[in-house]
């Protein structure tokens, strides 16, 4: 499984985490990227602050630690992370070699085959 966070993204969600490294059991927070139905292309990315993890996730260490849920992870494999901020556009942008089709926010996406449940995407499908 690969999912890479460019440097600017890795500093962004090292330093949105900072002030949160910790829960108050000491357990080290990370951020769990998923996919789910919505947007305007059918799937849409989710990046949410967590330490737990769900027993299936996929651990990744990129100077932070990203939990990759298991049914997206054939969406998300060899996806780029990158943090933009500028005049016209500022946030994250996911760069996703499975997808088709994205919306023009970056957000949204569609992926050929793809269901749901996070079948592997093929163009050939």
């Amino acid at each position: 499984m690969t999912v890479t966070l460019t440097e600017k993204a890795e500093f962004r969600l090292r330093t949105f985490l900072a002030g949160s490294a910790k829960d108050s059991k000491g357990v080290t927070k990370g951020i769990r990227i998923s996919v789910k139905d919505g947007g305007c292309n059918g799937y849409e990315y989710a990046m949410d602050i967590t330490s737990k993890p769900q027993p299936d996730d996929l651990v990744i260490e990129q100077g932070v630690t990203l939990y990759i849920d298991n049914k997206s992870a054939p969406l998300l494999e060899g996806m780029v992370i990158d943090f933009v901020d500028g005049v016209m556009e500022s946030g994250f942008k996911f760069t996703n070699p499975n997808a088709s089709n994205t919306c023009s926010c970056g957000k949204s996406f569609s992926a050929g085959n793809c269901t749901p449940t996070g079948v592997p995407c093929n163009e050939n499908q």
